[in-house]
């Protein structure tokens, strides 16, 4: 049977999402407990994949199981035997053709920057910057980003991808008290790409860049020009949506 999770972590002390040699990771942890449950291996295969110390509040996985368990028990089979810093919020059964990878219609990941006091109990998911940002001239650079461009300048010299274009179809900047929220939405994203992009829209809040000059660097589509990656703790995947 076929099952689809969808789950939540806190990326702070794994070594990113993807199952490694003797390190601790996401998928390395999900695999270990379903494996003891099904009394063989189990693979999972994931929406996509997230770096260390970036965290995901509904990340999506599918995985098949020789046991047949309903959705309840397997979610308070795999909750029970987990660490405390990841978490199973729903299970559900799916079709034996669905594939959580490829069947994705969007996916909307979030960063957060707290331009206030030193906060140590936001600083495992809230990058601590600590200092005044123009909110108004990054929020009128972030309306660029949005459409379909080649974001080679943004993405990062490890993603070996020939197709750098991506559709961004949803991208805004609010303000509430001291934290600044970046919402990005798009069926796929390189590798640092929303890093990459926060990294611009800083150096705009700096002062360092105009807003004028997102246009500017997408078109250049040379890595080599982007102003830097924005710390991995700041960043969030927020949802994954299916057609």
């Amino acid at each position: 049977m076929r099952y689809l999770i969808d789950f939540s972590y806190s990326g702070q002390l794994f070594n990113g999402y993807q199952k490694q040699p003797k390190l601790r990771t996401v998928q390395g942890e999900i695999e270990k407990v379903l494996t003891n449950i099904n009394n063989e291996q189990v693979i999972i295969y994931s929406a996509g994949r997230t770096d260390s110390k970036v965290n995901a509040l509904h990340q999506k996985a599918h995985f098949d199981l020789k046991v047949n368990l309903t959705p309840y028990k397997l979610k308070w089979a795999l909750n029970n035997y987990l660490p405390n810093d990841l978490h199973i919020n729903n299970v559900y059964v799916v079709a034996d053709d669905f594939h959580a990878r490829y069947m994705v219609k969007s996916k909307t990941y979030e960063y957060n920057i707290n331009v206030g006091c030193y906060n140590p109990l936001l600083r495992t998911h809230v990058y601590q910057y600590c200092k005044t940002l123009n909110a108004r001239d990054m929020k009128r650079a972030i309306k660029y980003f949005k459409g379909k461009h080649d974001f080679t300048t943004f993405s990062s010299a490890e993603d070996k991808r020939d197709d750098k274009v991506r559709t961004i179809t949803y991208a805004k900047l609010r303000k509430k008290g001291n934290i600044i929220t970046i919402t990005f939405k798009s069926k796929g994203f390189l590798k640092y790409q929303v890093r990459n992009m926060v990294g611009l829209l800083i150096k705009i809040g700096e002062g360092k860049l105009s807003y004028k000059d997102v246009s500017k660097l997408i078109a250049k589509k040379d890595r080599r020009c982007a102003p830097g990656t924005a710390p991995a703790e700041g960043l969030t995947l927020i949802s994954v949506d299916y057609k």
